[in-house]
């Protein structure tokens, strides 16, 4: 069974950093896809950023490019999302999700309408002007 773990969220104030984590048991990281989604109140899920395993890359939303990384540890199959400069508008419920499959059209992922085939249950990330 595969099981996803976010930790991390908490209240930070604007300019602050959090460091989320997401623990993965029952899966391995190859030839898959690894990522963030966030959901703030009354809006529409939108992706964050993920990590393809085929190419070794990793792709971010162009609102937390040069603020948030990912990154991973094979070893403990958890991969974090270091957030820094957070913005009240970062606030939001942050999931981690992983998919059996490369993602082909990145589109999709940061529109938040791809759909995962793993969810983890979301932490919560506050940022107080």
């Amino acid at each position: 069974e595969v099981k996803l773990v976010e930790s991390g969220g908490g209240l930070v104030q604007a300019g602050g950093s959090l460091t989320l984590s997401c623990s993965a048991s029952g899966f391995t990281f190859e030839d898959s896809t690894i990522g963030w989604f966030r959901q703030a109140p009354g809006k529409e899920r939108e992706g964050v950023s993920y990590f393809k395993s085929s190419d070794g890359t990793t792709y971010y939303a162009d609102a937390v490019k040069g603020r948030f990384t990912m990154s991973s540890d094979n070893a403990k199959n958890t991969v974090y999302l270091q957030m820094n400069s957070l913005k009240p508008e970062d606030t939001a419920i942050y999931y981690c999700a992983v998919d059996s499959f490369p993602v082909r059209d990145s589109n999709s992922w940061f529109e938040g309408v791809y759909d995962p085939d793993y969810w983890g249950e979301g932490v919560q990330v506050t940022v107080s002007s």
